[in-house]
C-alpha cells in the first residue's frame, strides 16, 4: 500500500485545571478519507473518555475551528479573538485541512478543557506498515504516559470527599497469574475421574477434566490418558500434550517420568522400561503408609500385584501359601517403607502454597514439633481444605512412588 496516510501525535497537555508532566501521547495512523470527527472519536478512545455528551472542537494554526456546525456558528459570532471560519467536523477531512508538519489543537469537554497538542509528522506513512492493517477509523500506534480520569476519580465512589478505600489484603489472583482464580473453577470430580478410567470411557475421562483445575492431580489424570488414547479420538492428543506441558513445567517427583511415557503413548512408541500394571496408590501406601503396618514389602513384576512381607513368612500365612521370592528374583522388586519425612516435606509445600497470609501461618506452626501431622489434619478439616489437601499429597505421594519404579526400569504400564 502506498505511503498516503498521515502520522499525527497527540499529546495531553492538561485539564480541570491542571497541567500534566510529562504530557502523556499517543501517536496515530489517520487516513485520506478520515474526518475530524472519526480522529475525535479515536483521540476519545486512546484516552479513556467514557462519558462522550461533550464537545469536541479543534483549533487550527490559522484560527479556524473544527467542530459542530451550531457550536461552530456561535463561536463564529463571538466578540473575542480573531474572526473564525467554522469548519464542520462531521465533514472535513484532516488529511485536506492539514499538511505535513502541521500543528493543531484539539479540546474535549469546554467546561473540564482536556487539551491536546497534535502536529502531523514530516513524511507521510503505509499502515500497513505499521498497523499491519488498513483500519476503517484512526487508530494509534504508539503511546506512552499514564491517562487521567475524565472527572479525576481514583475509585467508582470518588466524590473528592470520601478516604481512599483500604487495599485489599492480598493481591488479586489476576496478579499471581492465578486467574481464574481457583474458587471460580469448577473442583475435579476425582471418583468420577477415576470410574470413567476403570470405565474404559474416552468420552467420559475426557468430559470429566473439561473446564476443571487438574495441576494438583497430573499424576492422577496422567493415568488416564493412555486408555483415552487407545480410542484415537481427536480431541485426546490436545489434551495429552497440556499435561506433558503442565507435568514439565511442575517438575515434581515423578513427573518427568509420566511426561515421557505420555510422549511414548502419543508417538506410539514403546515406553522406555519394563511396563508392569502396577497400582500406584497400594504400591505408594505400602512404601510410604503407617510405619507399624509391616517393614516393606514385593512387587510382583509378572502381575503388577502388591503385597506386604508376610508373603514370604510361614508363620504369617502357612506354609503352603508362603511364596520364596529368592528361587525367582526376577520376578520380584523389594520395597521398604519410608519414615515420615515426605509426608512432612508434603505439608510444608501445602502450606507455602497458601495465597492466605494468616492461613499459611497457621499451617506452618501446626507442623512444628511432636503432633505435627494430627494438628495438621484437623486443621485443613477446620478450614474446608482437605479435599485439596488429600488431592495435592495423593499427587505427590503416586509421583514419588513412580520414581521408585522407573528406578527399579519399572513403568507403569
Amino acid at each position: 500500500m502506498a505511503r498516503t496516510w498521515l502520522s499525527v501525535t497527540v499529546e495531553l497537555l492538561g485539564g480541570r485545571g491542571e497541567e500534566l508532566w510529562p504530557w502523556p501521547g499517543r501517536v496515530f495512523a489517520v487516513g485520506p478519507s478520515h474526518t475530524f470527527m472519526d480522529l475525535a472519536d479515536a483521540v476519545n478512545d486512546a484516552f479513556a473518555r467514557w462519558d462522550r455528551a461533550h464537545l469536541s472542537v479543534f483549533t487550527l494554526a490559522d484560527g479556524r475551528v473544527v467542530t459542530d456546525q451550531e457550536t461552530g456558528a456561535e463561536m463564529a459570532e463571538s466578540i473575542g479573538g480573531p474572526l473564525t471560519e467554522p469548519v464542520d467536523i462531521e465533514s472535513a477531512k484532516v488529511a485536506r485541512l492539514l499538511g505535513l508538519g502541521s500543528e493543531f489543537q484539539f479540546t474535549f469537554d469546554l467546561g473540564d478543557d482536556w487539551t491536546h497538542r497534535c502536529v502531523v509528522g514530516q513524511e507521510k506513512i503505509d499502515p500497513a506498515e505499521v498497523l499491519g492493517i488498513c483500519p476503517d477509523a484512526p487508530l494509534p500506534y504508539w503511546g506512552w504516559g499514564s491517562i487521567p480520569d475524565q472527572y479525576g476519580r481514583r475509585w467508582a465512589d470518588d466524590d473528592g470527599q470520601r478516604r481512599v478505600p483500604r487495599r485489599p489484603s492480598r493481591p488479586h489472583p489476576m496478579l499471581l497469574h492465578a486467574w481464574p482464580a481457583q474458587e471460580q473453577v469448577p473442583v475435579l470430580d476425582l471418583p468420577e475421574l477415576r470410574r470413567a478410567i476403570a470405565a474404559g470411557d474416552a468420552a467420559r475421562f475426557l468430559a470429566a477434566l473439561r473446564g476443571r483445575d487438574v495441576d494438583d492431580a497430573l499424576q492422577q489424570v496422567g493415568a488416564g490418558i493412555p486408555m483415552a488414547l487407545e480410542h484415537r479420538r481427536q480431541d485426546t492428543e490436545p489434551v495429552a500434550l497440556s499435561v506433558v506441558n503442565r507435568l514439565t513445567l511442575r517438575a515434581g517427583t515423578g513427573d518427568g517420568v509420566l511426561a515421557e511415557d505420555l510422549l511414548a503413548c502419543l508417538r506410539g512408541e514403546p515406553l522406555p522400561g519394563r511396563a508392569v500394571p502396577v497400582d500406584l496408590e497400594m504400591l505408594g501406601t505400602g512404601i510410604e503408609g503407617d510405619p507399624g503396618m509391616s517393614t516393606g514389602g514385593f512387587v510382583d513384576l509378572r502381575t503388577g500385584d502388591v503385597y506386604d512381607d508376610s508373603i514370604t513368612d510361614p508363620m504369617m500365612i502357612g506354609g503352603d501359601a508362603a511364596v520364596d521370592v529368592e528361587a525367582e528374583p526376577d520376578r520380584w522388586i523389594r520395597f521398604d517403607r519410608t519414615d515420615s519425612r515426605d509426608g512432612w516435606r508434603d505439608m510444608e509445600a501445602f502450606a507455602e502454597r497458601q495465597h492466605d497470609g494468616a492461613l499459611r501461618e497457621q499451617l506452618e506452626r501446626a507442623i512444628e514439633g511432636k503432633g505435627a501431622f494430627h494438628r495438621f489434619r484437623d486443621l485443613v478439616d477446620q478450614e474446608g481444605i482437605a479435599e485439596q489437601w488429600h488431592v495435592f499429597s495423593t499427587d505427590r505421594r503416586l509421583g514419588r512412588t513412580r520414581e521408585f519404579l522407573a528406578g527399579m526400569g519399572v513403568r507403569v504400564g
